[in-house]
């Protein structure tokens, strides 16, 4: 094991004093020492510097802020007056990504802790940097620069892309860098049709907060970017690829999210464009047939990263909260009821906007002549794919419940108001998804109806 000693101490410590204490500890482990962590402003103690010596190990410190982040589980009312952080010796091993072994331990003058590296741990001040990237990643529409991306940036950002994990290492991305104008053009117009397509399908109440979203910059961005996938590559025999050919696609996803992160880093933003329909943009750039269009990119530098997404911002929708998505051992096991999920969609729900919803509970695909219409099917077969169809094969009535306040409350975020159920299947499924929605709806703070 790589062990991590932290060290609280008092100034002039004798070494032998600190000496006893460590090697009492270590006597209880197996490992070889390789850091020795304390609160900056301790590592020229002679007794410190000693001990880091004569253990061959590197000797870190870490601000009074940093430790006092640290969730220990002695902390010391004392400790904190006096440092700013209620542990020095338990909160600089954690700040390490260590694994507390041995809490602390003390003497009349110093205190120690030890912990076990766990393998390619970041230290807190890199795992808030990569926190950071992730959280302040933006798909981003507005504000692009009148400025070049030079190639060795560019180059960076790619090389992050290409280092991305891939089924059976196939690599079944290519990256397509697109400058010119005049294609740009071809790539926008499509996407400008899709866009009138998409606004002339929305109800009106809808319609008119679309009309104030961007959704693309192709031509505000000196560049852009056709990610491609490659389902073949490899040939026959790629280690994971038979069971699921979707790897593929999804190997080429996480090379743009990989793209995305670094681009963040480098200060560049990236809006993806998917107001279009792949074969027509693979006609427009003249892809080999065999070769699908997975992510179309526009990249530039920009005056400034929004602190919230711009669908956030605007009203349009809100972030589920994580505990949500999370189940335990079994689907539907969760920290809180889906009812107690509901009403905390109350507080997180866009303000209702007078967006209605039809949902009929027991229907198909042909009852979706309105716009405002949503079916929700319960038969055990699955129906053609239609996003104004949620398939929704219920196993039992209490899972219906459970579906149906789920539509409800998930609704909430997209900024719908009211909920107008009509039962169209007499079913004990039906009239417990039908409930549910019920349910959902007033737990969100939605007004609904039912016929």
């Amino acid at each position: 094991m790589n062990l991590v000693i932290g060290v609280g101490l008092r100034t002039g410590t004798p070494y032998a004093e600190l000496q006893d204490l460590a090697t009492t500890a270590l006597h209880e482990l197996a490992g070889e020492v390789r850091l020795v962590v304390t609160i900056t402003g301790k590592e020229n103690e002679p007794a410190l510097q000693q001990l880091a010596a004569q253990l061959g190990a590197e000797l870190r410190t870490f601000s009074n802020e940093e430790l006092a982040e640290q969730p220990v589980p002695t902390p010391s009312a004392q400790v904190e007056q006096l440092k700013g952080t209620p542990s020095v010796a338990e909160a600089a091993v954690l700040a390490t990504g260590a694994q507390l072994l041995i809490p602390k331990r003390q003497t009349p003058n110093a205190t120690i802790a030890i912990g076990v590296q766990r393998a390619a741990g970041y230290d807190v001040r890199d795992r808030a940097v990569v926190q950071r990237v992730i959280a302040e990643r933006r798909d981003v529409r507005r504000g692009f620069l009148d400025l070049p991306v030079d190639d060795a940036t560019l180059g960076r950002v790619l090389e992050a892309a290409h280092r991305a994990p891939s089924v059976g290492l196939s690599q079944p991305w290519d990256f397509l860098v697109i400058r010119d104008l005049a294609t740009r053009r071809k790539v926008h117009d499509l996407a400008t049709a899709q866009r009138d397509a998409f606004a002339a399908s929305l109800p009106e109440d809808r319609r008119a907060a679309f009309d104030g979203l961007k959704i693309a910059a192709i031509l505000d961005t000196p560049l852009n970017l056709a990610v491609t996938c490659d389902p073949g590559r490899g040939g026959r025999h790629v280690l994971g690829r038979h069971a699921d050919p979707r790897t593929t696609m999804f190997s080429a996803a996480i090379a743009i999210q990989n793209l995305w992160l670094a681009a963040r880093a480098e200060g560049l933003g990236v809006g993806w464009v998917s107001f279009f329909e792949p074969g027509e943009v693979a006609a427009v750039l003249d892809l080999p047939a065999h070769v699908e269009l997975v992510g179309y990119l526009c990249v530039g530098y920009v005056d400034e990263f929004a602190a919230a997404p711009e669908l956030v911002r605007s009203g349009w929708a809100k972030r589920r909260p994580l505990s949500w998505a999370i189940h335990h051992e079994e689907w539907g096991r969760r920290d809180t009821s889906i009812v107690d999920d509901a009403r905390q969609a109350a507080q997180n729900a866009v303000p209702a906007t007078g967006q209605r919803v039809h949902v009929i509970v027991g229907g198909d695909a042909s009852q979706l002549q309105q716009s405002d219409a949503l079916v929700v099917d319960l038969r055990a077969d699955r129906p053609p794919a239609d996003f104004g169809v949620l398939w929704r094969p219920a196993r039992t009535p209490a899972e219906a419940v459970e579906f149906g306040v789920e539509i409800a409350r998930d609704l909430a975020l997209q900024g719908v108001g009211h909920l107008a159920v009509q039962l169209d299947e007499n079913s004990e499924r039906a009239e417990s998804l039908a409930r549910g929605l019920q349910v959902g709806a007033s737990a969100c703070g939605l007004t609904h109806s039912t016929t």
